[in-house]
């Protein structure tokens, strides 16, 4: 049997956060199958590397550089992409993550807003930026980046980002509810530890291995194990699925 390919030939995608990691991977598949890819970044110079690779592959893709936690700025970005392209098919929100591993104890104040607001209120700006277009259009495609983190505290992760991807997974269903009757979908993905930049960042080697070996798959999650169902849930295969939180997490967790 052949590779399943998926189409998006015609179609646009934005995609947050799409300088590093999982984003990073879902920008560069959704160009591959032929989707005008808008790359959404804070970080100038990795989002402009991912489109400037994206195109030296004969794809096609804009960087914006964009703070997804700034309403006005959000709202901007959303208004030039309407503008450009016209239209909007697939917004994939996946800026996300967390630099400080501390109880809530020790959690301040100030990197709990943050992070707060880095995953949950940037999923919040950007759907409310991508709605009047969806509706204008009746169609579109949510898919929102969950957590593991945020279905159970089976590992030990940072209190704000647990708490921020529980409200991610509740926001898309509230999304989903709102928007079927206009012909958008929303849904998640929930990924186990994945090895990202961030999470190699912020996790050793050794507690890396150790994640790795309590999955029933016996490794930890790459990237790519990742980008197939977010491609997935923007499809027309996935039309009949929406308000749901896919848990990816190689057995480690099932519910």
């Amino acid at each position: 049997m052949g590779a399943t390919r998926f189409d998006f030939s015609g179609q646009v995608a934005v995609i947050t956060g799409g300088g590093k990691g999982i984003g990073r991977g879902a920008a560069e598949a959704f160009a591959e199958a032929g989707a005008k890819v808008y790359v959404l970044d804070h970080n100038k110079m990795t989002g402009t590397t991912v489109a400037k690779g994206i195109r030296e592959r004969g794809g096609r893709a804009t960087f914006l550089a964009c703070d997804v936690t700034d309403g006005r700025r959000v709202a901007e970005v959303f208004a030039q992409i309407d503008a450009d392209a016209g239209r909007l098919d697939i917004l994939v929100n996946s800026a996300g993550g967390f630099t400080e591993q501390r109880s809530v104890e020790d959690t301040s104040d100030e990197e709990w807003d943050r992070v707060i607001e880095l995953n949950l209120k940037s999923v919040f700006l950007c759907a409310r930026a991508a709605i009047p277009v969806f509706k204008r259009q009746g169609s579109g495609r949510i898919v929102n980046l969950g957590s593991m983190a945020g279905v159970s505290a089976l590992t030990t992760s940072s209190p704000p980002y647990a708490a921020s991807k529980a409200g991610v997974h509740s926001l898309t269903r509230v999304l989903a509810r709102e928007l079927g009757r206009h012909g958008v979908t929303a849904n998640t993905i929930a990924p186990g530890t994945t090895a990202t930049e961030r999470v190699v960042a912020v996790r050793t080697q050794e507690e890396r291995d150790a994640i790795g070996n309590s999955t029933l798959v016996g490794r930890i999650a790459e990237v790519a194990d990742m980008v197939g169902w977010v491609l997935f849930l923007a499809a027309p295969e996935s039309a009949y699925l929406t308000g749901q939180t896919l848990s990816i997490n190689g057995g480690r967790l099932m519910v």
